[in-house]
């Protein structure tokens, strides 16, 4: 059980992740759909799913990961651990999901490039052999999520990601995929790519499949990658599709606390120090932002540019789209972004708090983070964002397991 905390913050204005509607509640209540949960870090595709879904099992390497997710979820379905440990007697019945957001780090394109080959990356290899072993035993989850960065994509020319798709279609799943970005229901900017499988017995309902692809879900970078997969996983391949989501988003300026615990406002000095690495045109939007006499939220990220004199120069970034920029979690704080808050004439900045990161991602103030920032900052950086699983399991997961299959289980 998850114990409830009181916050002085107000909340921000986003759909509670953790809850379902009162139509979708009432109608899955009676039985729980059952899921695993692969590299669950701090559980946000537990949070995502909501109250309607059971988590049978939960896996992650990370100990301090593992120690958030017992905080919020008790965990005794919990195995600490390396994903190649798994066996298939860690994995009780028969899921309806088995979800796996597995290491994005040799696929994202800022990482070296090592792709399912790499130590981080490759453990979705891990995660394909326990779902191979339950497939043995005529127990292979009815459908799987596969969630990472884009760049899966195009990881060694889309090789990977056929890859992928070939492991898919030889178990005997269909699949489809689709790119979410998170910004569609947080106000941060995250585009992931999600893949769908489905076990062949499985029909899917009306509306699930398109023909084509489509501009939403479906960008050129996914529908070149579709074009490079071998002939049985075109075979195996669907256009899944899902309606276009409600336009009920958080800005920047709604998640950001006064005073946070565990990070402070920077000098005068240190604020001006950044400032002095933009570029004109990035000192032309704050100057024109305290000349509005309105408060601004922004942020900032530095980033290398080429100077004038064509070598590499550091440089400091603003934005004002009420958006954040992805969040990430490198071992340096370099790449991690800054808020700018403007009051009139008055410019403040300092890194962001994890208890923001949290809310970025969706989570309610009540999830518990590590008392350690960089441990919090982390959490969130590393997740999945809990809506954007929401969204799925209501618009796509759950039709297609359908209505007849929690009737079985009723029954």
């Amino acid at each position: 059980m998850r114990r409830k905390r009181r916050s002085s913050t107000p909340r921000p204005r986003w759909p509670e992740p953790v809850r379902l509607n009162a139509s979708r509640e009432t109608a899955i209540k009676p039985v729980t759909l059952t899921f695993y949960e692969f590299f669950a870090g701090g559980g946000m595709a537990r949070a995502g799913l909501g109250a309607g879904w059971t988590c049978a099992f939960a896996n992650d390497l990370s100990p301090k990961k593992a120690a958030a997710y017992r905080a919020n979820w008790g965990g005794e379905e919990l195995f600490l651990g390396d994903v190649h440990d798994v066996t298939s007697a860690m994995l009780p019945g028969r899921a309806d999901l088995a979800w796996g957001s597995f290491p994005c780090q040799d696929l994202s394109l800022a990482g070296r490039g090592a792709g399912l080959s790499g130590a981080r990356s490759g453990a979705f290899w891990g995660f394909w052999a326990a779902i191979l072993a339950l497939r043995r035993e005529e127990r292979a989850p009815k459908t799987l999520v596969l969630e990472n960065v884009c760049g899966t994509l195009t990881s060694h020319g889309g090789q990977d990601f056929a890859a992928i798709g070939s492991a898919l279609a030889e178990a005997g799943y269909r699949f489809g995929a689709m790119v979410v970005d998170a910004a569609l229901f947080v106000p941060q900017s995250r585009p992931r790519l999600f893949i769908l499988a489905f076990a062949r017995d499985v029909v899917p309902p009306e509306g699930f499949v398109s023909h084509s692809p489509s501009a939403l879900w479906h960008p050129k970078a996914l529908v070149a990658a579709h074009a490079r997969l071998g002939a049985e996983a075109r075979k195996a391949w669907v256009w899944i599709t899902a309606p276009a989501p409600r336009r009920n988003v958080a800005t920047l300026a709604d998640i950001v606390e006064d005073e946070p615990a565990d990070v402070r406002w920077r000098s005068a000095p240190e604020t001006e120090a950044l400032l002095a690495m933009m570029a004109p045109l990035h000192r032309a939007r704050i100057a024109a932002a305290c000349l509005s006499g309105e408060r601004r939220v922004g942020t900032v990220y530095k980033r290398m540019r080429i100077g004038p004199d064509g070598r590499k120069i550091q440089r400091a970034e603003a934005r004002f789209d009420g958006i954040a920029g992805c969040l990430r979690t490198p071992a340096g704080g370099s790449s991690r972004q800054t808020l700018i808050v403007i009051d009139g004439a008055a410019v403040r900045t300092r890194l962001m708090s994890a208890r923001e990161a949290a809310r970025l991602m969706g989570l309610p103030d009540d999830y518990q983070l590590p008392a350690n920032y960089n441990d919090g900052y982390r959490l969130a950086g590393d997740g999945v964002a809990a809506p954007v699983v929401r969204f799925l399991a209501e618009h796509l997961i759950e039709p297609l397991l359908g209505r007849d299959a929690l009737a079985l289980k009723a029954g």
